[in-house]
């Protein structure tokens, strides 16, 4: 499958040169493993892959033995491998990285060879377990992987022209016309399938929502048992958190509470099951600012937050219950626009997902107030891609129904009048311009 990732994997072999390496991080079941053999074989002469997860004796015992060899662990590399290295025309790829962690921190001098290039791929990779006896290198380049975003997906049903044309509006400020109701019939299909690869590809093999409903089964039974492997200590308080997600957002109000999940529980019981699950790449967290500003991060309420999945289509399978909700029939409502619950809660997720993988950090205000007047909460915060000396912040709102108000995001102009940019309402309706807003329809949230 097409995925951007591998144009960065293409500007990082022109431009370093082997002078540092990658590491391709993101949640299992993202396409890393995939994507980094694809480029392998497209880019260069020869390969090596490494995958801890299924090595053989014999090349464990390379790794054990002469890791910190660096002539006789090439040598040994490629007589047990039966593949031969190129100067500067190969690569080495360590597939899931974190199952051996010498590997990681051998990357230091084997950079400093200079004679291949060098890929590590994982998921947890910045789990403590899997950092905790080894010196991270410097020589080393983090690289996210996220779920497939729209545009891709897009790729993947065999469609070039749709999302040009949807930029060219959104750049233009346009409406989409006619063609936009065809765009929500896509969107909606990319939103309950999901960014994962193996549900995109049933989803291309079968057109049943259904099937592709047990892939992404499948993909949440794999996440339960990564939480049961490598969680040490906290495991219920973490499988407690992950199964009250769905409860928090399904919410009008979607801050995390954790007294949802335990009676006076505090944060600081409940903070490493938070980043676990954050470090792992299940969830996104959106962080409460107390003012917005540029470097957001600065003013971040750490315990005020919520917490979205990482993946919208697997948001669906694990909140709805099939006893509930029977597959086919729930996915029709989804896709007819005729579900009776909060559809809130998957518009805020994919959006939450989309403004992720366009390299935005998610981020909202929250001002509580026992004057209605002076309450209010927006979605998210966005800065503009060109900072100046005021005005840098774009308040951004999300409305999954026809008829909305927007009084929050109105009382936020009125109280930081130098810091608001443009306002943007996301909606299931066309791009329109009124009274100072843009009214963007959801499928143009990458375009922020």
């Amino acid at each position: 499958m097409k995925r951007k990732i591998y144009g960065d994997l293409l500007k990082w072999k022109n431009e370093e040169r082997g002078a540092v390496a990658l590491l391709v991080e993101g949640a299992r079941r993202v396409g890393k493993s995939y994507v980094v053999e694809e480029f392998a074989k497209n880019e260069y002469k020869s390969y090596i892959l490494v995958d801890f997860a299924h090595i053989g004796k014999a090349l464990k015992a390379v790794f054990d033995e002469y890791l910190n060899e660096t002539d006789l662990f090439l040598m040994y590399l490629q007589n047990v491998t039966g593949v031969q290295l190129h100067e500067r025309e190969s690569l080495i790829i360590f597939d899931e990285v974190q199952l051996y962690p010498m590997a990681r921190q051998a990357i230091k001098h084997l950079v400093a060879d200079g004679r291949y290039d060098y890929i590590e791929t994982g998921s947890l990779v910045s789990i403590n377990e899997n950092t905790a006896d080894i010196l991270i290198p410097s020589e080393e380049r983090s690289l996210q992987m996220n779920p497939m975003d729209f545009e891709e997906f897009l790729w993947a049903i065999g469609d070039e022209m749709t999302w040009p044309f949807v930029k060219h509006c959104f750049d233009n400020q346009l409406s989409m016309g006619p063609m936009h109701r065809k765009v929500m019939t896509l969107f909606r299909q990319y939103l309950i399938v999901g960014g994962m690869p193996q549900a995109v590809v049933k989803f291309i093999e079968t057109g049943n929502f259904q099937q592709v409903d047990v892939v992404k089964r499948d993909i949440l039974s794999l996440y339960h048992k990564s939480i049961d492997k490598h969680v040490k200590g906290y495991t219920e308080k973490v499988k407690a958190v992950w199964e009250q997600i769905p409860g928090e957002l399904q919410k009008h109000e979607k801050k995390f509470k954790l007294a949802d999940v335990e009676s006076g529980a505090r944060y600081r019981s409940y903070e490493s099951s938070f980043m676990w699950l954050k470090d792992a790449r299940f969830v996104n967290v959106c962080y409460n600012v107390t003012e917005p500003q540029v470097g957001m991060k600065l003013k971040r309420d750490a315990q005020t937050f919520k917490c979205y999945m990482g993946d919208t289509g697997l948001l669906i399978a694990h909140a709805f219950d099939e006893k509930q909700v029977q597959g086919e029939e729930l996915y029709q409502k989804l896709m007819l626009d005729k579900l009776e619950l909060n559809e809130g809660m998957l518009v805020e997720n994919i959006v939450a997902q989309m403004l992720v993988a366009s390299g935005h950090s998610l981020y909202f205000y929250s001002k509580n107030s026992e004057v209605s007047g002076n309450r209010m909460e927006i979605d998210f915060l966005v800065e503009k891609p060109t900072l100046t000396n005021a005005h840098n912040i774009c308040p951004v709102e999300v409305k999954s129904g026809k008829n909305y108000t927007f009084s929050s995001i109105e009382k936020f102009r009125n109280r930081f009048p130098n810091q608001v940019h443009i306002p943007y309402i996301i909606h299931c309706m066309d791009y329109k311009e009124q009274s100072g807003y843009r009214f963007i329809p959801i499928y143009m949230t990458p375009l922020l």
